[in-house]
């Protein structure tokens, strides 16, 4: 299932993916891919200059990761196109959440601004039963 929302004219989309194969739920590890659309509804290009996710851990752990651009980039977004990513985060359980912001910039003005990331859920999918 996507998740989407809209902070000032740019759409954020996540779909997150359980990676069994990457797992070791006996020992507590659990890996999930998650991909990232950012699409640009602005008159103007935008360009991603930093992350910052909180990740929740449903044995309570919260952990924060801020740092520069994604996947080790800053990537500028054109009016009416967008950027996707994928990455990944390993839980302690087999289920958690993530959420958080982006820090853009409009590449004409220099005006900085925070983009939502929508909260979406991560979940084993032999946790459903």
């Amino acid at each position: 299932m996507m998740e989407s929302i809209v902070t000032d004219g740019v759409r954020i989309s996540v779909e997150q993916f359980y990676q069994a194969d990457y797992s070791n739920p006996v020992q507590g590890e659990f890996m999930f891919a998650y991909r990232i659309i950012i699409e640009n509804n602005n008159s103007f290009p935008v360009q991603l200059l930093r992350r910052h996710w909180h990740i929740h851990d449903s044995n309570s752990e919260q952990r924060e990761v801020e740092g520069e651009g994604v996947i080790g980039v800053q990537p500028i977004i054109a009016p009416a196109q967008q950027y996707q990513y994928i990455s990944g985060c390993n839980l302690k359980s087999e289920l958690g959440q993530m959420y958080g912001t982006y820090l853009m910039e409009n590449v004409h003005t220099k005006a900085k601004f925070e983009v939502k990331i929508p909260v979406f859920q991560m979940e084993a999918p032999f946790k459903r039963n």
